[in-house]
């Protein structure tokens, strides 16, 4: 997060206090650091010795459109799981030929939009998509670039909810079955065969999981090969975790060189599709403490953002660090639950900080880049944040705070 720095005894996000951007645009609100996405998308890319690689960024880590254009403007691809999520990129001035669909339930409409726009490549994930596909592609009379999703049945060690490469998940073709499936997509009329594919899981903190996924892809390729099918590329998905609290992920310079050491003595394009890793750490959640509670067990700083808002920590007890945006405080330290105005008791963003607070004081809730916003709701009719992008010393409002009025478009009264 060293593009979040104090300065002054005050918070800043690049050149620009977190204060003023409260102070403009209210809170909560979201905001993120163009250099730290630029930065972290280098690291990737610099850390691949070949020109045959592929970065498709994980849309729904956050689908901002002003996100998804720094990354199009430096040549990223994207990964995506629904039509909305291709609208987007190509707003944002995607390439759809970068762009590869993956996700379970892929709908007709969205198979036709994805091969109207020349996708490069859909991530099947069962024979039944496969069949459905091959169906509309032959009724658009085309051909549909696939690559089959193959579930290796490896332990991401991650939160069961993120956790998507074992056999009990419902994500991708069983590894068992996997040879079959691929002859049988061979010998369909309309289907071109270029890849394969799989996604173990998010917020993976040890290479292993990675290595032996990708072993285990690379060895039903050379099987493929004997077979006489010849693959392009190989997708090892995304997953690369981040530092929320102490957690020591590897870096995406040691992640690529784990695959390519694997990878050097096939002739494959590699796809690599990191999210997180990208955004996570590139974005904080303003939020203004309403009131300060207490009761005979707990103190309660009351903030105005909510599990809405931030949902991390409802769902998946996801720890964020929560810092006063101004530094020093003539307050004595409490131990707080840091609770949002939701009437649920698992509306929190934090348990048990250490914190020195004031009612009216200015928290900033870090690495709340990635699964933030894009998984944020209007629960309790509450209007959705704004987004801030701060580019060295000038802002910009990348999403502007939903009204009220907001909250009832589209709906009716009978």
């Amino acid at each position: 997060m060293s593009n979040f720095i104090y300065k002054d005894g005050e918070l800043h996000a690049e050149g620009v206090s977190l204060l003023e951007i409260a102070k403009q645009h209210n809170t909560p609100c979201y905001v993120y650091s163009k250099k730290a996405i630029e930065t972290k998308y280098l690291e990737f890319i610099s850390a691949f010795n070949s020109e045959n690689n592929l970065l498709c960024y994980a849309v729904k880590a956050n689908s901002n459109i002003s996100i998804l254009n720094i990354l199009a403007n430096m040549g990223s691809g994207f990964d995506i799981v629904s039509s909305g999520e291709l609208f987007r990129v190509l707003k944002a001035g995607g390439d759809p030929s970068k762009v590869v669909f993956s996700g379970v339930g892929k709908r007709v409409d969205e198979m036709k939009f994805a091969l109207e726009k020349n996708i490069k490549c859909f991530n099947v994930e069962s024979k039944s998509e496969l069949v459905k596909l091959n169906m509309v592609a032959e009724s658009m009379e085309v051909l549909a670039p696939v690559s089959l999703r193959v579930n290796p049945d490896v332990d991401a060690k991650t939160h069961p909810y993120i956790a998507t490469g074992l056999k009990e998940n419902k994500f991708g073709i069983s590894f068992e079955l996997a040879k079959d499936t691929f002859e049988q997509a061979a010998k369909m009329s309309n289907i071109n065969l270029i890849g394969i594919d799989c996604h173990i899981g998010s917020q993976i903190s040890e290479l292993s999981p990675f290595q032996d996924a990708l072993q285990k892809l690379l060895d039903l390729i050379n099987e493929l090969t004997q077979s006489g099918i010849q693959l392009k590329h190989v997708d090892i998905g995304g997953g690369l975790g981040i530092t929320y609290k102490d957690e020591k992920p590897p870096t995406p310079n040691q992640y690529v060189t784990a695959i390519t050491n694997i990878t050097s003595k096939h002739d494959l394009e590699i796809i690599i599709e990191p999210g997180r890793s990208i955004i996570g750490n590139a974005g904080v959640l303003l939020t203004e403490v309403e009131y300060l509670n207490q009761n005979s067990f707990k103190n309660f700083a009351v903030v105005d953002a909510a599990m809405n808002d931030l949902i991390r920590p409802s769902l998946y007890d996801g720890w964020h660090e929560i810092k006063r945006v101004i530094k020093d405080s003539k307050v004595k330290e409490k131990i707080y639950d840091i609770v949002g105005p939701i009437c649920e008791t698992g509306d929190f963003v934090g348990k048990d900080r250490t914190l020195p607070l004031t009612e009216g004081d200015l928290l900033a809730i870090f690495s709340a880049g990635a699964y933030g916003f894009s998984m944020s709701s209007n629960y309790n009719s509450r209007p959705r944040a704004a987004e801030i992008l701060v580019d060295g010393i000038e802002t910009y409002e990348i999403r502007g705070r939903e009204t009220l009025e907001d909250l009832i478009n589209g709906e009716s009264l009978f």
